[in-house]
């Protein structure tokens, strides 16, 4: 087989998990459906609330900017970030895998000269601080939403022993070079571990330096505190729209679903996983399923539409055009990591 099929191969191979993993979600959700009940709750969306989750999304992209500036110290001005994490997003809309975060990496990598896999590493604490408001948010409202008093006390013990990772966390990131020195003094036998996994370890490590001090650490959740907030908000004024008495817990039970359900592989922009996970929330809290799909699928325009938006202003800014970002994502998905160590 020549390069170029083998390349090609390659390339459908990537992407077919992720396709068909979509096709599932939206065959699931229009089985689902009610047609003429879609239509009529469509129709019924208030332009007021357009705007107001277009706001919101704004919102979101700024606090989450920030909160990824204090990851990095403050090495990098709050322009930067918020462009580069609107950059990535708009990069998920085109790619399936997360190729996003690989282009932030390598955007805010070359911008700010920290080096794409310092970046990338940085990248990586910001999505376990995500797992850990995803996954604490859903056990603390499952147990409201499934009405057994047994699960309350595993929902509660599970959640602390997610807080107990995160103060493990915090703790190697306090002592990474004696972690580090650790792992070298041992004396694998093996050239996979020397050579692929230990390599991998440092970079992660070199992430955590950016959490050696506590106040950074903090900060940091703070901000992501408040980015999570303004989710929860987002999500709670939608289910409001069809369970007027509905309270502000539902939003964060939406949010955190919606959360691990986007993170499974899927087609670019997670089309139909991303419907799927709201309007799955929506019915287990007893909202109307056909009406649940319509504000999804409102809020999905709305985060595309924000994210394409500043991403094209940022690569504008950056002096970038499309054909050569799409170029540059879709070459470092083919390349390994020794292509971006010659880049830092």
């Amino acid at each position: 087989m020549s390069e170029p099929s083998q390349r090609k191969r390659g390339k459908v191979l990537r992407w077919l998990p992720g396709v068909v993993i979509s096709a599932i979600a939206i065959y699931a959700v229009v089985r689902f459906t009610h047609g003429q009940d879609f239509g009529t709750a469509l129709r019924a969306v208030k332009p007021w609330f357009i705007v107001f989750q277009v706001v919101l999304s704004i919102l979101t992209l700024l606090t989450r900017a920030q909160a990824w500036r204090t990851i990095l110290g403050r090495r990098v001005d709050l322009k930067t970030c918020f462009f580069g994490i609107s950059e990535g997003y708009f990069l998920n809309n085109l790619f399936p895998l997360r190729a996003g975060e690989i282009g932030r990496a390598l955007f805010v990598g070359r911008s700010s000269g920290l080096g794409t896999l310092h970046i990338l590493s940085t990248i990586l604490i910001e999505r376990a601080f995500d797992i850990f408001f995803a996954a604490s948010i859903l056990l603390l409202t499952l147990s409201k939403v499934v009405e057994a008093e047994w699960i309350k006390p595993v929902a509660f013990t599970a959640f602390f022993l997610v807080i107990a990772g995160l103060v493990f966390l915090l703790i190697i990131s306090m002592n990474r070079e004696k972690f580090q020195a650790w792992l070298q003094a041992r004396n694998f036998h093996s050239g996979f571990i020397n050579n692929r996994i230990l390599p991998q370890i440092n970079k992660i490590m070199d992430g955590l330096s950016a959490l050696v001090h506590p106040g950074q650490f903090f900060l940091s959740l703070f901000w992501l505190g408040v980015n999570w907030g303004l989710w929860v908000v987002m999500y709670y004024v939608s289910v409001a729209q069809l369970v007027p008495d509905a309270p502000l817990w539902w939003g964060g039970f939406i949010g955190s679903v919606l959360a691990l359900g986007v993170a499974i592989p899927a087609a670019p922009a997670s089309v139909g996983v991303y419907e799927a996970s709201v309007m799955g929330a929506f019915a287990v809290l007893g909202a109307s399923g056909s009406s649940g799909l319509a504000y999804a699928i409102i809020l999905h325009l709305v985060q595309i539409v924000v994210t394409t938006t500043f991403g094209l202003w940022g690569m504008i800014r950056d002096g970038r055009s499309l054909s050569s970002l799409l170029a540059s994502v879709g070459e470092k998905q083919r390349i390994d990591y020794n292509k971006i160590n010659e880049e830092l």
